[in-house]
């Protein structure tokens, strides 16, 4: 095998700039898995196996109990496969005020646990829809008002604030299509209203753009409020289709809406760029949504993919 070039060598003009602030892994839900039980997912130790052998070493543990919970044992099956886990994931409803407050702990204390247990040092925090993302029946207003506003800010605050001092972790907050923190409007006000030391953001491309978001100008704005990145990609046709006709986000996906890079928007070039841009290391976890898919579909996509973002300069 030919050497690469010296650690201290200049790419040449024609050379990705190196991203090496950028830790590269994938997630459960590029395998079309956003359930803990679905008998159209793949099984879990067929993800494990297919996410190591398309070259990620970081995982997210995706919807809680589709891995194992047990700690000892998901530390062995990722161990083995030389896989670490970057974040837990949990979904909140905090703008409906103290009232859930007690559930949603329970349901974040149980991530939280599995996810320090795991050596991982983020919850990614996903606010609930306000329609269903099967049926399209709207189950809330689609604008909060000033009262929602506060208790979601609020809320988001204390969730930050007792996970860091119960667990150690940091919340990144995930702005998802077909939520209350969706496009560059509700993403700035709610920045805007909560504290940097408690509460930082989780940056899906695909998500930001889907609600008409511009990832590079976010993240050149709002840097310093960056902890985490999704990558995802939008198919921009499909996407017309979808905010033409209304079409909620869980049949848009079964549409394809979410595309396999490079064939979409945003670029990832520039997002990378500006990631790197930031001096500060980020996690760069790649989530295309698929579900439901075809159980042979994802692996050959993640190898492209992480192909790709080798091209791009990833590690």
């Amino acid at each position: 095998m030919t050497a690469g070039p010296p650690a201290s060598a200049a790419p040449s003009p024609s050379s990705p700039a190196s991203l090496d602030r950028l830790r590269i892994g994938s997630a459960p839900d590029s395998w079309g898995v956003w359930f803990p039980e679905d008998d159209r997912q793949v099984p879990w130790p067929r993800f494990l196996d297919e996410v190591a052998d398309a070259g990620y070493s970081w995982i997210e543990l995706g919807p809680y109990g589709y891995l194992p919970t047990d700690p000892a044992r998901l530390r062995d099956e990722t161990g083995r496969r030389g896989l670490r886990v970057s974040a837990g994931t949990v979904f909140t409803s905090l703008h409906r005020g103290p009232a859930v407050w007690d559930a949603t702990w329970e349901h974040v204390s149980r991530v939280a646990e599995l996810t320090r247990a795991m050596g991982a040092g983020y919850l990614v925090v996903i606010p609930s829809f306000w329609r269903d993302d099967k049926t399209a029946e709207i189950i809330e207003d689609r604008e909060l008002n000033a009262v929602q506003w506060r208790d979601l800010t609020t809320g988001m605050e204390r969730l930050g604030r007792e996970v860091r001092d119960r667990y150690g972790l940091e919340i990144v907050v995930h702005p998802h299509a077909d939520t209350h923190i969706d496009g560059e409007e509700n993403v700035a006000r709610f920045l805007d209203a909560t504290d940097p030391g408690l509460v930082r953001l989780c940056l899906d491309t695909g998500h930001y753009a889907y609600c008409g978001g511009d990832s590079v100008k976010l993240i050149k704005t709002y840097g310093e409020r960056i902890g985490y990145l999704h990558l995802k990609q939008v198919d921009p046709e499909i996407l017309a289709h979808v905010v033409a006709e209304g079409v909620p986000f869980g049949p848009a996906v079964a549409q394809g809406v979410m595309c396999e890079p490079p064939g979409g928007v945003p670029a990832l070039e520039p997002v990378l760029n500006a990631a790197q841009g930031l001096g500060i290391d980020l996690f760069a976890i790649v989530e295309q949504d698929m579900y439901p898919c075809d159980p042979d579909r994802p692996f050959p996509i993640a190898e492209r993919t992480r192909g790709f973002l080798r091209s791009c300069g990833a590690p």
